[in-house]
């Protein structure tokens, strides 16, 4: 296990270079574009040069690769330039309200889910059975952005009850809240449900469960002893993986909601052109992704002790 975890950070180690690296290229090689990007469209080649001096832009590339990887580990990204202050000033709170949204996601997904596809597939070709894979196909077909339009509509102009934004300018906020995990849950239970579904109708058919079964041990401990840990592998999986859509794939609600969480950081960013809050953001949602990629293979061999990744 303790050479799995080396070797897995090792490899997420220099995915985050390669990256790194990559994203330093892009957006910093030409320092002239990164001048006239901070100073504006109407400064001149004078200007920008003396910035560029003044900045340490005329380093050796390498030398200012190190430098920002430096100051990017100690949080430090550089100063905004749509907001005019510190990246990490806006990043760390916007993060925070992802982590709420996340958060609260997962609390009611993955029961729903889970309990849902396990039921489905204790009795495969059955009425529940049918009835959990049809409402999860049709949840998860719905994109975001429609089932946002149909809850606004339904709870915020028809029935009065709750706001149509979740801005919290007051601070947190239940009512505020609601809709946007209310159209992720909708959206994302339906492929784990799907997926537990299909695992545990599978386990269900191997040769212990039915020697089990013959053996006249109690259906509910056949389900819960022996049937529902190997079931929950392929899930588990998924739910982890989910952690990366949760960051940045979410901009669809947050956008519709006016959430301000790390998704509408990121979507603000590119659309401005501010490149430091891309690169944060950038390195923040690569760290995620290889993060939760590690997680799901150590998480993957507990589970499952048979399996061994090489």
């Amino acid at each position: 296990m303790l050479i799995l975890a080396f070797r897995r950070f090792i490899s997420m180690a220099l995915i985050m270079v390669i990256i790194s690296f990559t994203l330093f290229a892009i957006f910093e090689s030409d320092k002239l574009a990164v001048a006239g990007k901070v100073l504006g469209p109407y400064s001149n080649t004078e200007q920008r040069e003396l910035w560029l001096e003044n900045n340490g832009y005329n380093e050796p590339f390498v030398e200012r690769y190190f430098i920002w990887v430096g100051n990017a580990m100690v949080g430090d990204f550089g100063q905004s330039i749509q907001f005019k202050v510190p990246v990490s000033e806006i990043l760390w709170p916007r993060l925070g309200n992802t982590a709420i949204l996340a958060g609260l996601y997962m609390l009611f997904m993955i029961p729903l889910s889970l309990t849902l596809g396990v039921i489905a597939g204790m009795k495969e070709g059955s009425l529940q059975d049918r009835v959990v894979s049809v409402g999860s196909v049709l949840t998860t077909s719905v994109p975001e952005f429609a089932s946002a339009t149909f809850f606004t509509a339904v709870f915020v102009f028809s029935l009065g009850w709750l706001p149509g934004t979740s801005a919290m300018t007051d601070g947190f906020s239940w009512a505020e809240i609601f809709l946007p995990v209310l159209v992720l849950v909708m959206y994302g239970f339906g492929y784990t449900a799907r997926m537990t579904r299909a695992s545990m109708a599978e386990v269900m058919t191997s040769h212990y469960i039915r020697t089990a079964v013959l053996k006249g041990i109690p259906y509910r401990r056949v389900i819960m002893k022996h049937a529902l840990r190997n079931a929950l592998i392929a899930p588990f999986t998924v739910i982890i993986l989910q952690l990366n859509w949760l960051l940045s794939g979410v901009i669809v609600v947050e956008v519709f909601f006016a959430y301000k969480g790390f998704g509408k950081l990121l979507l603000d960013g590119a659309l401005f052109g501010d490149i430091y809050v891309i690169e944060a953001c950038t390195l923040v949602a690569v760290f995620v992704a290889v993060f939760s990629q590690f997680i799901s293979d150590i998480g993957y061999t507990l589970l499952n002790p048979r399996i061994r990744f090489t």
